[in-house]
């Protein structure tokens, strides 16, 4: 056997380690955080494999300067690996074994750079995840007054201050405070998302690759820049442009036996926000085609009229994902790629 390949448990502040040594016996470690780097700085180069989890990229940027290869790997890929009852050595022999297989599933390192993209996409979404509930709670007590508001943060914006300035729609002084001070922190959450839609604007102009990604229908500074940080520069860490589709989600699900094809709907696997953010800037596209007669509105008018509209959307979410990576890896603008 091969002790040159390491499986890492990681955690905040215990390691665990487990490899085989040439006679095949198991050998395992524990170490502190503070011990990890001095350890390994002693190590014989090696193969160390870690499950892609919290800190994961920081210590496999660390564990590379000291001169070995770090594979990082799904976890729910590692999952499948694990004999017996869960701990944290039999996590660290599963990676072992996931590590050395010739299909792993690996997922790429990132950069100090890519996880700064990462930080504000994921203070934004928070922000936004609050402002919707802010809203929901909102219209639900108006609810209970009966005052009604429709669906929509921009409804909310219009008919809260007139429904504060109505002295006969049967509000408390006490609720009609309280309800002034919802709208104030609606307007601050408001403020803070367009700060940072600007910092992420900034960032997208900043960066080649997510400036050359505004030119994909349906891609916008969002969508541009949290994919360049998802990919990398040249997507190496995938092989293929349905590679990176699938690690989205937005390909079919199989369950196929014999020579009987099934595909079902989308695999939903991967990243959700991703997902997300490339189908509903594929149905931005989809609701602006109906009158354009060029090639790809053609292609989508017939697509809706065939599977409809839902379907179509995630197909151009898919093609989307595709021509990003390939634009990545190709080092091609979309119209190359598109002629």
């Amino acid at each position: 056997m091969n002790n040159s390949v390491i499986g890492l448990d990681i955690a905040k502040h215990i390691f665990h380690l487990f490899t085989l040594g040439v006679d095949g016996k198991m050998l395992k470690k524990k170490l502190k955080r503070n011990e990890l780097l001095t350890y390994f700085a002693n190590y014989p180069a090696s193969i160390i494999g870690m499950e892609a989890c919290g800190s994961a990229h920081h210590w496999a940027r660390e564990l590379t300067k000291l001169g070995h290869e770090v594979i990082l790997l799904n976890a729910r890929y590692v999952k499948n690996f694990v004999v017996g009852n869960k701990n944290d050595f039999n996590d660290a022999a599963a990676i072992y074994d996931a590590v050395t297989r010739p299909n792993k599933r690996v997922v790429a390192i990132k950069t100090v750079a890519q996880q700064d993209i990462q930080l504000v996409h994921s203070i934004r979404k928070e922000l936004v995840d609050k402002r919707t509930a802010l809203v929901n709670q909102t219209r639900g007590l108006l609810s209970e007054r009966g005052i009604i508001i429709n669906k929509g943060i921009a409804q909310v914006r219009q008919q809260l201050p007139l429904i504060l300035e109505d002295a006969e729609n049967g509000l408390t002084d006490l609720s009609r405070e309280l309800f002034a001070e919802q709208y104030e922190k609606i307007k601050a959450l408001d403020k803070e998302i367009k700060d940072q839609d600007l910092r992420i604007n900034r960032l997208c102009n900043a960066n080649e690759l997510s400036k050359r990604f505004l030119d994909v229908p349906g891609v916008g500074p969002l969508t541009a820049t949290i994919v360049a940080a998802d990919m990398g520069d040249t997507g190496k860490g995938y092989e293929s442009s349905r590679d990176y589709a699938a690690s989205l989600g937005v390909v079919p699900r199989q369950h196929s036996s014999g020579d009987k094809q099934v595909y079902l709907g989308i695999s939903k696997r991967g990243n959700r926000y991703i997902r997300t953010l490339l189908i509903h800037g594929a149905r931005s596209v989809l609701k602006n085609c109906a009158k354009k007669t060029d090639k790809l509105s053609l292609w989508l008018q017939a697509l809706v009229a065939r599977r409809g509209f839902n379907k179509a959307a995630v197909a151009l979410a898919n093609k989307n994902a595709r021509i990003l990576w390939a634009m990545a890896n190709k080092n091609k603008d979309y119209e190359a790629l598109a002629a």
